[in-house]
């Protein structure tokens, strides 16, 4: 049955290139990601948990969502989330550092990035372990700075 379920979502992939799976994208977030990737789902319910709607659409060619929102190769994360078609978040960033940007958006900048997928941020639970990571503020030149560092799992 797995087996039958993950061919389907292949399938689907592969023929419309992107399907949305749940939600209103005109109240929240609408979540880029690859129909096999599961923590995406994880951090989804993580915003979800701090009142954000999320709708996810499966991309196979997730290059080609991140090149539109100027996410600089080598920084990319798991998942690429768009506010509005406004701002951009990238990886796992957590919903508190989201709702910060969005009442109080830097000037000159497009959105925050966590690149990768590290162990203990938002959807990427795994017990105890943690590795401490970065935000990066991207700004509309393409360049990026440091936003924050996460060293403690209870900051995110």
């Amino acid at each position: 049955m797995k087996r039958v379920f993950l061919l389907l979502l292949f399938a689907i992939a592969l023929v419309g290139g992107a399907v949305a799976e749940s939600g209103d994208d005109a109240a929240g977030l609408i979540v880029y990601k690859h129909p096999l990737c599961f923590c995406c789902k994880k951090w989804m319910a993580h915003l979800k948990e701090k009142d954000f709607t999320a709708t996810s659409v499966f991309k196979v060619n997730m290059q080609e969502v991140k090149r539109k929102w100027g996410i600089p190769r080598g920084m990319e994360g798991c998942h690429t989330a768009v506010w509005r078609d406004q701002y951009v978040f990238e990886g796992h960033v957590p919903a508190m550092y989201i709702q910060n940007f969005l009442a109080s958006p830097p000037e000159g900048s497009v959105g925050l990035i966590v690149s990768g997928m590290p162990v203990g941020s938002p959807g990427m639970e795994n017990g105890e372990k943690f590795e401490p990571y970065n935000i990066y503020l991207l700004l509309q030149n393409g360049d990026y700075r440091l936003y924050a560092r996460i060293e403690k799992p209870e900051k995110a």
